[in-house]
């Protein structure tokens, strides 16, 4: 790298690492990576948080940059990245690992269960480093808020891993929308079947050995601590509010997606969320089903809007017109837009557009391109040119974290058991004080963020 950017970097570190030290008990960081352009034929060192599973895929799909580090607290679980990765260091805890190699870092997947996105993001964007992190960007509202804000200040290139969002598919939809293809939208409904994982328990598990391979204290993180199951790991801690956001940290930021972004959802000033029905939440672990609705106000040129959430299998009502043989959405993902003059419905990323019933599809023409288009509609490739060009990839932080705070907000419902109403300016729920509460957490001495 050029002067300049060493320079740059250093400068980010000296003045934003502060607090990261604090925190994590990292020594300041005067590490080389800058949020600039890279020359085209320059390797970028990324290191990946999260090397088993979903880990393993994110971190693969930049395989052909220099993958300089791999941390996992389950070396079990990161075993076939390690072997794919022979030439990675290899770390159980991110933060010695962002603390021993932080000058050799330029660029980090973050892949972890929800409740630890936020703590290895933050650490590393205070060190200047480039950010990859998997959907939902934070496991609070107020986490959201924080990332959004610190990729603001830090000037770093980030994308969230909701990978449909660099699909032409969701463009599609934007561009039918926009054109009038339905008129004035007036409601969205979004589904999925999830959960597929076990929700609804009102106790924990007992206490089992751990396995040999796993740092169950590291594991955790800034989570509470709890005595090791098999019920939480490998992924089946999605049903835990400890660690997960349930049905709709899983598929929200996906399916939500096409509304969020079409809709302009994210220009609302304030809006209103209640849990319409719910089924088997306890204090613990999410619902195994549940209707949401979201009653947002005219915002940028659209008028109001009622969205509705699905999960567990629950569906829309079909549209009066529209045969039973015609597929809503995926079937069991999807989303579903009435509008004055006709319907639309897309799948679980946006893709596959089209209007409803399907004659009317036809003989439509789709309106002229208005959204430049994703190379190979892909989410690394997009992160990656960014970090090199300068340019914020298609789903950077500062829109996917607003869409993350509409998302999680329906958890912020489901555990209020009450209409809320949120005004996202003041990042403050209104009409019940004692509801501000569930817009962030507490954390384990050791773990803990600003918020």
């Amino acid at each position: 790298m050029n002067e300049q950017q060493w320079t740059r970097r250093a400068f980010l570190a000296a003045t934003t690492t502060t607090a990261a030290a604090v925190i994590t008990g990292c020594k300041t960081n005067t590490a080389k990576v800058v949020p600039g352009k890279l020359s085209p034929n320059e390797k970028i060192n990324v290191a990946g948080i999260g090397a088993g599973g979903k880990g393993m895929g994110d971190i693969m799909s930049c395989r052909h940059e220099n993958i300089v580090a791999l941390c996992d607290p389950d070396w079990k679980r990161a075993e076939e990245a390690f072997y794919r990765l022979p030439n990675a260091k290899k770390f159980k805890d991110y933060r010695k690992m962002l603390d021993e190699m932080g000058n050799e870092i330029d660029a980090c997947t973050v892949s972890t269960p929800d409740h630890s996105h936020a703590p290895a993001a933050y650490l590393a964007m205070n060190l200047g480093i480039h950010l990859y992190v998997q959907k939902p960007l934070t496991h609070t509202i107020a986490e959201a808020r924080l990332l959004a804000n610190m990729a603001k200040k830090t000037g770093v290139i980030t994308q969230m891993g909701n990978q449909g969002h660099c699909g032409d598919g969701v463009r599609d939809l934007c561009e039918m929308l926009w054109s009038g293809a339905i008129g004035e939208v007036k409601e969205a409904h979004i589904w999925t079947n999830r959960p597929i994982w076990p929700q609804g328990m009102a106790e924990r598990p007992p206490k089992q050995p751990i396995p040999e391979t796993l740092d169950w204290d590291l594991w955790l993180g800034p989570a509470p601590f709890c005595e090791y199951n098999e019920a939480y790991v490998p992924w089946v801690w999605r049903g835990w509010w400890d660690f997960g956001c349930g049905a709709i940290g899983d598929m929200a930021c996906h399916i939500m997606d096409p509304a969020f972004w079409s809709l302009k959802l994210g220009a609302a000033d304030h809006f209103t969320i209640e849990a319409i029905t719910q089924e088997g939440m306890t204090p613990l672990s999410p619902p195994l089903k549940s209707i949401i609705k979201y009653e947002f106000p005219a915002r940028a040129d659209m008028g109001p809007v009622d969205v509705y959430w699905y999960d567990g299998g629950l569906m829309p009502p079909r549209p009066a017109g529209v045969p039973e043989d015609q597929k809503l959405g995926d079937g069991n993902n999807g989303s579903l837009f009435i509008g004055t003059r006709g319907i639309l419905t897309a799948g679980e990323y946006g893709g596959a557009a089209r209007l409803l019933p399907d004659e009317v599809m036809k003989d439509y023409q789709k309106p002229p391109q208005t959204i430049p288009r994703i190379p190979g509609e892909n989410p690394y490739r997009n992160w990656l040119d960014g970090i090199r060009t300068g340019e914020q990839p298609a789903s950077n932080f500062s829109y996917a974290g607003p869409l993350t705070e509409v998302a999680n907000l329906g958890n912020v419902a489901l555990l209020a058991q009450k209409k809320i109403t949120y005004d996202v300016k003041q990042m403050r729920i209104t009409n019940d004080a004692s509801a501000n509460t569930l817009l962030s957490k507490e954390y384990r001495k050791g773990w803990e963020l600003p918020v």
